[in-house]
């Protein structure tokens, strides 16, 4: 844009009362192992990343808000989300996601139980896709790489949608088939693709797969997880390109701002060099309008 369009821009959003941009990270982990130890099933043992520093470092980098994306070395134990509800500052500033074993029959009432006791606080739950092709996906353990196909699955997405709340798909981007089966079969859920649909491990077919989800109205893109752009004929730019293209300025959403003043100061030189084709405009709802209509953030 041209420093007179922005400047018009600018006088047009003074003009009709606009508040302020805000700046909202859809997709953070917070860890406290030792008041909070991680479930016996949990894949991975991350290291600490603790509440206060990181209310202490949103504060001073601007951020309006968060959603606590609830991880998988806690599994089904969501205590540690429900302390970071209590004790954020200010008051609001969280909401978060579940997980739970989407083929379980006991997930559709343990959903609507949590919602419930915290209303206004959670915002979806999020399935985890990670097997391999060819890879069988796995029927008990740790909650993740359920079978898709399973009915029960799209028990918990009717379940999901009764609840006004999302489906959060972590998936490898051979998986996109199985996901459009569900939006079909389920139309009236919110669905959020996480890092990119991880297009960046895949081919193009592959991301034609992905892109192939913007059909559905209710399907979000969530621009996270670049670092995971392993396959060099996979670059991100195009990628962030095309789901501008597909999706639409409307239904893509930031997440991984950073959890300290150095990693939120590549993710923003990472935002600039990806989204400068954009308009201002379009980059305002990127950066936090989209998220605080979405999950309703005052």
């Amino acid at each position: 844009m041209t420093r007179r369009e922005i400047l018009a821009l600018a006088a047009a959003g003074v003009a009709r009362g606009a508040a302020p941009a805000p700046l909202i990270d859809t997709h953070i982990h917070l860890f406290e192992p030792a008041a909070f130890p991680y479930h016996p099933r949990g894949t991975y043992h991350a290291p600490p990343e603790p509440l206060v520093p990181y209310l202490a470092f949103a504060r001073a980098a601007g951020i309006s808000h968060s959603i606590l994306v609830h991880p998988e070395p806690y599994q089904d134990d969501h205590r540690f989300l429900w302390h970071c509800f209590e004790h954020e500052s200010p008051r609001g500033f969280f909401k978060g996601t579940l997980l739970l074993d989407p083929i379980d029959p006991k997930t559709p009432a343990r959903m609507e139980e949590l919602v419930k006791a915290h209303p206004h606080r959670i915002v979806a739950l999020r399935i985890h896709a990670m097997n391999a092709p060819g890879e069988p996906p796995e029927k008990t353990g740790a909650i993740r790489n359920r079978d898709l196909r399973d009915p029960l699955v799209q028990q918990v997405w009717r379940k999901a949608a009764d609840l006004d709340i999302a489906i959060q798909m972590h998936f490898l981007p051979h998986h996109a088939p199985e996901i459009a089966a569900l939006c079909k079969a389920v139309p009236q859920v919110t669905v959020l693709l996480d890092h990119m649909g991880r297009t960046g491990m895949g081919t193009a077919s592959d991301l034609d797969s992905v892109m192939a989800l913007s059909k559905y109205p209710k399907v979000h893109f969530k621009y996270s997880g670049w670092s995971y752009f392993t396959n060099p004929a996979m670059p991100v730019g195009p990628v962030v390109r095309r789901a501008h293209r597909d999706f639409g300025p409307d239904r893509i959403l930031w997440g991984g701002l950073g959890m300290n003043a150095k990693t939120h100061a590549e993710a923003e030189r990472t935002f600039t060099d990806h989204w400068s084709f954009a308009s201002a405009a379009d980059r305002e709802k990127i950066r936090g309008r989209n998220a605080a209509r979405l999950f309703h953030f005052e």
